[in-house]
């Protein structure tokens, strides 16, 4: 498995939400850090995504679809 690139940061979080974090994901500050940030990007993957809704047209029928299943 190849290394990530990683970045050694300095930041200042409320100590609160750092410790409601590390309590709802059971790990430390790092994989804790992690996850979030992980989280947030695809937050924002999902928010393009429903941005584009209704603007792609597709040449498959949706019904068509279902009784594929």
């Amino acid at each position: 498995m190849a290394h990530e690139q990683t970045q050694k940061v300095t930041a200042h979080i409320p100590v609160h939400l750092l410790h409601e974090a590390q309590a709802a994901t059971g790990k430390g500050i790092t994989e804790t850090l992690k996850i979030a940030l992980i989280q947030l990007a695809h937050a924002g993957a999902y928010e393009a995504l429903r941005k584009m809704r209704g603007k792609i047209k597709f040449s498959i029928d949706v019904e068509d679809l279902r009784k594929d299943r």
